[in-house]
C-alpha cells in the first residue's frame, strides 16, 4: 500500500448549491429533518436560533451555509483544545479552514489572518475571549464574512450548567455586523434556557427551530449506588470491555482513583480535569479521539464539543447537577446511532452534598431557588418509576406518547410499596434523636443495633430504638435517600451531613398522608436495542466478513497516523461498513459510500480500493 500517492492539496471549493455541498463535500444524499430548512433560512441571510441533540448534524447547519455564502465563516467555539480536531475534520474534506486563538505565535496568528484577509478561508474557528478583543473585531470589519454561527450557545446562559461570562459579549455581533446572519446552536436548553439565548444574543426576532431531544439509541439506566467501583467494573466487563467510553466524577481526587482503579484491571483509562497540566490533558484527550478502546475518567471539564462517533457509555459515578449538565453529558454517546448506554448509580451522599453545595453557594435567593428546581428535576428522573426518557424529553418541551421500551424502567418496571409506616419511623426517629445526626447513626438507632456510641449518646432509650428491624440497612437508606430527593428531608446546611425534618414532612409524620416508595430493582443488563426500532445493532455484530472489518481499519489507522488526525477523521466506522458491504470497485461506487465526499474519493479512494481488491483476491 502505497501512502505517498497521498494528494496534499485541498481543491477551492466554489458550489452554490447546499444539496451539492452535502453531496460532493460530505458525502451524504439527503439533509436530516429541519436541517434544509435552517441552511436554507441562513443562506438566504437569515438568523438562526437551532436546538438539536447531541448527534442530530448541527455542525452541518452553519459549515453547509459557510461553503455556499461568499466570504469566511466565523465559528465562536468555547474550548481552543477542540479547535484543531474540528479544522482537520474540514481540512480533510477538502474545506479551507484555519482557528485563531492563544495557542498561536505571532507567525501562525500572522499567517491565519492574511488568509482571513485574502479571502483564502472558507471556515474561521475562533474562541469567544479572541473575539471580543478589538484587534480581532477590527480585523473582522475588514475581511469578508459569510456568516456567524455561536455553537454551545447555552454558554450565554447565567442558569445554565456551563455558563461562560465571554460569551454575554456576543451580542456585539448584532450591533457591530448588523447585516451578517448569525445562527447560535445547542443541544441543551429548556424553555428559560432559550429564552435567555435569544435575549442575550439579540436573536429573538431569529427564527427557531427545535428539534426533538429524544436519542432512541441511548438506554438510560440509573442504579442506587452500594460498591460504585465494583459496579462500575462489573458494567463495564459485561457490556462494554472493548469499547470506548467516559466516565463522570464530582471532584479531581475521585477522577484520578478511578482512572487508576479501572487500569489496574486491564483497562486504557486516563484521567481528564484541570489539575492536570496542559500537556498531559491534551495528551490523554488526544489518545481518546485517536485510540480504540479507551476510556476517559473526567469531571464535567472533558466532553464540550467532542465530535468521536463511538463512544458507545457513558457512565456517572456522581450526580449531576441538572438535567441539562446529564442531558450534554450523556449525549456524548452513541452520536453515530448506534446502541450506546447512559449509566448512573447515585446514593444519598450525592443528594446532601449537591444540597449542602448549592445552600452554601454565594449564589443570591433567585439563583438558589432556580437551581433548587433544577437538582429536584434531576432527583425526580432517578426516582420516577415510569419511562425515564419521557421524563428527560418533557422536561426540555419534548414529548413521547408511548414509554421508550429502552430504559431501565421500561424493561424492568420497578416496584412500589407502601412506605407510610416506614417514613413515620424514619422521620420519628431524626426527630427523636435531636436532627444532628446523619443516616447511617440513624440506621443503627431504627435497627437497635448495640453499639457504644447509640448507648453514650443515650438513644437506646429513645422510642425509636430498635423499631425497624423489619427493613435491611440497605432499605432504610432506599427510604431516606427517597425522603432527602423528594425534599421531605435536608441536610444540615452547616455541612456535618445530619438531617433534619422540613415542613414538608408534617403531613406524613403526623400519619396524614400515605406515601408509596421505590424498591430499588435488580439491576438490568443492555438489551442492546432501541425502543423506536431507529437504532440498528452494533456495528461488530453485524460483521460478517471480520478479516476484511480489520483491513479497512488497519487502512483507515494508517492514513490517520500519517495524516495526524483521529481514525473517525479519515472515515466513521459506518462509511467502513457500508463499503464492506458494498464492495465497490471503481471510484464512482466508492462515491456512493455514505460518508464518501469529493475531496476524500480523491485522496483515499485509490487506497481503499486497492485494500478491498486485495480482500477479493485473498
Amino acid at each position: 500500500m502505497d501512502f505517498d500517492q497521498l494528494s496534499t492539496e485541498r481543491p477551492t471549493l466554489s458550489l452554490k448549491d447546499p444539496e451539492q455541498v452535502l453531496h460532493e463535500v460530505f458525502g451524504y444524499e439527503t439533509f436530516r429533518p429541519l436541517q434544509g430548512d435552517i441552511i436554507r433560512e441562513v443562506v438566504s441571510g437569515g438568523d438562526a436560533l437551532v436546538l438539536m441533540p447531541t448527534g442530530g448534524g448541527k455542525s452541518l447547519c452553519y459549515q453547509v451555509p459557510a461553503l455556499v455564502r461568499p466570504g469566511t465563516a466565523v465559528v465562536i467555539s468555547p474550548l481552543i483544545a477542540l479547535m484543531q480536531d474540528q479544522v482537520a475534520a474540514l481540512n480533510e474534506l477538502g474545506v479551507r479552514a484555519a482557528f485563531l486563538n492563544s495557542t498561536m505565535d505571532y507567525a501562525q496568528a500572522r499567517d491565519t489572518e492574511n488568509a482571513l484577509m485574502t479571502g483564502e478561508l472558507d471556515l474561521l474557528y475562533c474562541a469567544p475571549e479572541r473575539l471580543i478583543q478589538p484587534r480581532t473585531r477590527d480585523l473582522l470589519h475588514d475581511a469578508s464574512i459569510s456568516l456567524f454561527a455561536i455553537d454551545e450557545a447555552h454558554c450565554v446562559s447565567q442558569w445554565g450548567h456551563d455558563f461562560r461570562s465571554d460569551y454575554l459579549e456576543l451580542s456585539l455581533l448584532a450591533r457591530e455586523f448588523p447585516t451578517v446572519p448569525r445562527i447560535a446552536l445547542t443541544a441543551t436548553a429548556d424553555e428559560r434556557t432559550r429564552q435567555e439565548i435569544a435575549e442575550r444574543l439579540s436573536l429573538t426576532e431569529a427564527r427557531h427551530f427545535v428539534s426533538g431531544f429524544d436519542r432512541p439509541n441511548i438506554q438510560y439506566r440509573i442504579s442506587p449506588k452500594t460498591n460504585a467501583n465494583k459496579q462500575l467494573l462489573d458494567f463495564i466487563k459485561a457490556e462494554h470491555d472493548d469499547d470506548c467510553g467516559i466516565v463522570y466524577c464530582m471532584s479531581r481526587n475521585k477522577v484520578d482513583a478511578t482512572a487508576r482503579m479501572l487500569s489496574d484491571k486491564g483497562y486504557t483509562a486516563l484521567p481528564y480535569h484541570a489539575g492536570l497540566n496542559a500537556p498531559e490533558r491534551a495528551r490523554n484527550q488526544e489518545r481518546f479521539l485517536r485510540e480504540d478502546g479507551v476510556i476517559v475518567v473526567a469531571t464535567i471539564a472533558f466532553g464540550m464539543g467532542i465530535d468521536k462517533p463511538d463512544v458507545r457509555f457513558v457512565a456517572h459515578l456522581d450526580l449531576p447537577k441538572s438535567l441539562e449538565a446529564y442531558y450534554q453529558e450523556t449525549g456524548r454517546a452513541g452520536r453515530d446511532g448506534k446502541p450506546s448506554t447512559a449509566w448512573m448509580v447515585y446514593g444519598l451522599q450525592d443528594v446532601i452534598k449537591l444540597r449542602q453545595m448549592l445552600e452554601g453557594s454565594m449564589g443570591n435567593d433567585q439563583f438558589k431557588r432556580v437551581e433548587r428546581q433544577k437538582l429536584d428535576a434531576m432527583l425526580g428522573l432517578c426516582e420516577v418509576t415510569s419511562c425515564r426518557r419521557q421524563v428527560l424529553l418533557r422536561y426540555f418541551g419534548d414529548t413521547l406518547d408511548e414509554p421508550c421500551g429502552n430504559c431501565d424502567t421500561c424493561l424492568v418496571p420497578p416496584d412500589t410499596w407502601d412506605g407510610t409506616v416506614a417514613v413515620q419511623k424514619a422521620l420519628s426517629c431524626v426527630f427523636r434523636t435531636g436532627q444532628r445526626y446523619g443516616v447511617t447513626y440513624l440506621i443503627d438507632v431504627l435497627r437497635g443495633s448495640d453499639n457504644e456510641r447509640v448507648r453514650q449518646f443515650g438513644h437506646d432509650k429513645v422510642s425509636t430504638f430498635g423499631i425497624g428491624t423489619e427493613l435491611s440497612a440497605n432499605d432504610w437508606k432506599s427510604v431516606f435517600r427517597q425522603l432527602v430527593a423528594n425534599g421531605y428531608l435536608r441536610a444540615d446546611p452547616e455541612g456535618y451531613g445530619s438531617l433534619q425534618l422540613t415542613e414538608q414532612c408534617r403531613p406524613l409524620l403526623k400519619g396524614e398522608q400515605p406515601i408509596q416508595l421505590r424498591k430499588d430493582p435488580v439491576p438490568v443488563k443492555s438489551s442492546g436495542r432501541s425502543g423506536s426500532g431507529s437504532a440498528k445493532a452494533k456495528i461488530s455484530d453485524q460483521i460478517t466478513d471480520q478479516a476484511g472489518w480489520e483491513a479497512l481499519r488497519a487502512c483507515r489507522k494508517a492514513l490517520a497516523d500519517k495524516q495526524g488526525v483521529p481514525p473517525y477523521v479519515i472515515f466513521h466506522d459506518t462509511t467502513l461498513f457500508d463499503m464492506l458491504e458494498r464492495r465497490p470497485t471503481t471510484l464512482s461506487e466508492l462515491a456512493e459510500v455514505n460518508g464518501v465526499g469529493t475531496a476524500k474519493l480523491e485522496k483515499y479512494g485509490e487506497i481503499f480500493l486497492q485494500t478491498l481488491g486485495d480482500l477479493s483476491e485473498a
